[in-house]
């Protein structure tokens, strides 16, 4: 096999949700055939219909028995019983590439298709999907996380440059921190936006998104570009009484962001305390704000 991605290749798509439907219409764009794939529910036909106009809807062993690759693209739960369903079926074998998006698995997920000498490839898009066309040109410039064997590497890495991607190495042992650590930035950001938001609301202030949009942005950018030195708010001026003071008002009026307030909180001392942007004296003071508000 080249140790880089073939010109052209017949590529089906098991699960068009939304990241399969996504990367096959991006794989279709840059040159490759879509052969065929599945659709189990009414949304994930429409979807197909959508972005994989004309391609054949089958099932699972069918279209893969066709492809020169296969990307299964189903719930993380069920992606091991489909690898072992399409091994089992005889429609993957020697040579054929079988490829997961999964954030959460590596390569040990698909050992039941290498058994049988396909070969392993893990790409994961490293944003969300929403599984409609706007997707396309999102994925320019995006970063997937890629896990491959020994002398498959670049054929991985241009799987995902023809998405118009940008791939990042992730070793297999190390699948599991990376995918904690996309979860905590992306799942939970999303969750403490939403909860401030939702307080600002409570609070009867006009125009809430409008507030906390450019702060968002601008402390993700800051936190990229300086790390625990670009830290500000409360904790880093080891402002003990605004601590306290946030806490109780939040205890009373949604407890259970409190709690996060509070968790949070532990981990920014701890953070700026390791860098440096906290002493011991400070550190403490915060500490002890955290611990026994309400």
């Amino acid at each position: 096999m080249s140790d880089a991605a073939p010109s052209r290749l017949r590529i089906a798509i098991v699960g068009s949700g939304r990241v399969g439907a996504v990367l096959g219409a991006a794989w279709h764009r840059a040159g490759h055939r879509i052969v065929g794939a599945t659709a189990r529910s009414e949304t994930s036909r429409l979807r197909a219909d959508a972005l994989l106009p004309g391609v054949r809807i089958a099932d699972p062993s069918s279209v893969a028995a066709d492809a020169d690759l296969v990307l299964v693209a189903v719930p993380d739960p069920d992606l091991p019983i489909v690898v072992e369903e399409l091994v089992e079926s005889g429609s993957v074998g020697s040579g054929q590439f079988v490829v997961h998006p999964a954030g959460r698995y590596g390569l040990r997920v698909l050992q039941r298709a290498t058994d049988v000498g396909a070969i392993p490839l893990a790409i994961h898009p490293a944003l969300p999907l929403t599984g409609t066309t706007m997707d396309l040109e999102r994925l320019s410039g995006a970063a997937f996380g890629v896990t491959a064997p020994e002398g498959m590497r670049t054929v991985a890495e241009a799987l995902v440059v023809e998405l118009g991607a940008e791939p990042v190495w992730v070793p297999e042992e190390a699948r599991g921190r990376y995918h904690a650590a996309l979860a905590f930035a992306a799942n939970y950001s999303m969750t403490l936006v939403n909860s401030s938001l939702a307080l600002l609301r409570y609070a009867n202030t006009e125009s809430p998104e409008r507030l906390i949009g450019p702060l968002v942005r601008a402390s993700v950018e800051t936190a990229l570009e300086r790390g625990e030195g670009g830290q500000t708010g409360p904790i880093s001026r080891a402002d003990d009484a605004t601590v306290a003071e946030h806490l109780a008002l939040l205890s009373e009026q949604a407890p259970l962001v409190a709690q996060a307030y509070r968790a949070l909180g532990l981990l920014t001392v701890d953070r700026l305390l390791d860098a440096g942007v906290l002493d011991t004296e400070q550190a403490s003071r915060v500490l002890r704000s955290l611990e026994e508000a309400p």
